[in-house]
């Protein structure tokens, strides 16, 4: 699964716990494929459904809007999936596959499932989601202690995933910055990229110029 050096066109970039308008409008303007909104209160990213309307109202068109939620109940998913217009979930709990197939059959819409990754254990546990899910999000798996399940800007030894390959796409997160992001793509093949405290200037606060810079090293 080595890629090709320099990355391809097909190359994709999510810019994950966006909280302004013009910062969504910006990223599609640079040339991300995903925004992603936190629907996770416990989260400096966290969005009401209110306020993902109207993020969700800036996106160009063409940019896929990612809906990430927590253990989420169906009462959640129902209000956002009625008031938000998400192209996509992305359950980022301990979700079985299972309830993957659920959201999945509920709602119509293509799951991404977020998987934390430690050891060659945690890697394991990746093919049985691969059967359900449309797409996986492979991230730095939170500490025990840890409030927030992602986001935390900690990696993982990316020498687990080198190589890897799943029957369906697949995107690296955790710890991703400006700097980093084209040395992981080179070592793992990861033809899609997650970031979001790497391109902040506080928590839960985006950097217009870090997105730039970000996007730019991903997509180069």
């Amino acid at each position: 699964m080595k890629r090709p050096d320099p990355m391809p066109a097909d190359s994709k970039v999510k810019i994950c716990g966006l909280r302004d308008p013009d910062h969504v409008e910006l990223a599609g303007t640079l040339g991300a494929a995903y925004v992603g909104f936190v629907f996770f209160p416990k989260s400096p990213r966290a969005v009401t459904v209110a306020e993902a309307r109207e993020l969700a109202w800036a996106a160009p068109v063409g940019l896929a809007k990612v809906a990430l939620v927590v253990n989420a109940d169906d009462a959640l998913l129902d209000q956002i999936n009625d008031n938000v217009a998400i192209d996509m979930w992305q359950l980022h709990g301990s979700e079985s596959p299972e309830r993957v197939a659920e959201v999945k059959a509920r709602y119509g819409l293509p799951v991404m499932k977020a998987i934390g990754v430690a050891t060659e254990a945690d890697v394991a546990q990746i093919d049985s989601y691969a059967k359900v899910a449309d797409q996986l999000l492979i991230d730095a798996k939170a500490p025990k202690d840890a409030v927030l399940p992602g986001g935390n800007g900690l990696s993982f030894d990316w020498q687990l995933v080198k190589r890897k390959y799943w029957s369906l796409p697949w995107m690296l997160a955790g710890g991703l910055n400006p700097e980093n992001v084209g040395r992981a793509q080179n070592l793992t093949g990861a033809r899609q990229v997650d970031v979001s405290s790497g391109v902040e200037s506080a928590p839960g606060v985006k950097d217009p110029a870090l997105m730039e810079a970000f996007i730019k090293a991903a997509l180069a």
